[in-house]
């Protein structure tokens, strides 16, 4: 699901809400979300799941064209932990 359909989703579920206001909070909420995550937080969602970044050191990588060995720097990543009410309802619905 793309950030547009969750948007159209919002507003069929919601029709007092108008487009652009739905729009603007799931914005809203992506934002913070990345902010946090940039600034080296945490985010949790209960029931849901959790964001968090994970560290990659550096280390010796390969070009694969042309073999020649390069370093690549460390880095962080971000990270998603499925919560367990998403796990059991991802579980039971496929089950």
């Amino acid at each position: 699901m793309t950030r547009a359909e969750l948007v159209e989703k919002l507003c069929f579920k919601f029709p007092a809400l108008q487009l652009k206001d739905i729009d603007v909070a799931v914005r809203t909420i992506l934002d913070g979300i990345t902010n946090t995550l940039a600034q080296g937080g945490r985010v949790e969602v209960r029931g849901f799941g959790s964001f968090a970044l994970n560290y990659k050191p550096a280390r010796k990588g390969r070009n694969p064209k042309t073999g020649i060995t390069v370093m690549v720097p460390a880095k962080y990543s971000p990270h998603f932990k499925a919560g367990l009410e998403l796990h059991e309802r991802v579980d039971y619905q496929k089950s």
